[in-house]
């Protein structure tokens, strides 16, 4: 079970590093760009759309939310982008070139902060007119 966590980790891993070569491309479209920013600003944002702490939901986004988008992502892109950045990675590992640590992109953080307000905001429209009038 372990194992198959692991190289499922890993595949997710590979092709976020495959988006990310494919956006630098300069036929990569805009929308695509779009998209894969915010999964590149969600991933390594700090603060989660469901925090860690919660049981089982904790882990949900991580595990449903960026696959989809990532597969979203990849059905999108043109064909020949896909493959051209698959070289280029490949290329950079035959290399050895080191991957640098993981950073914090705080600006994620605060995207997934504005949904969380959104959605506060949206939730108290919905309820206001059920709360008694003094």
């Amino acid at each position: 079970m372990l194992q198959q966590i692991n190289a499922w980790a890993k595949r997710i891993k590979q092709q976020v590093l495959l988006l990310w070569t494919a956006y630098k491309h300069p036929e990569c479209p805009i929308y695509v760009k779009a998209l894969i920013g915010l999964i590149v600003l969600y991933a390594l944002s700090p603060i989660d759309l469901i925090p860690d702490f919660i049981p089982v939901l904790g882990y949900l986004d991580e595990m449903i939310l960026l696959p989809i988008l990532i597969g979203l992502a990849l059905k999108l892109m043109p064909e020949h982008v896909i493959e051209l950045a698959q070289q280029e990675l490949n290329h950079q590992q035959s290399l050895g070139k080191e991957k640098s640590p993981k950073p914090k992109l705080w600006l994620g953080g605060l995207l997934v902060i504005c949904i969380w307000i959104l959605g506060i905001t949206w939730l108290g429209h919905l309820l206001a007119p059920m709360l008694p009038k003094f």
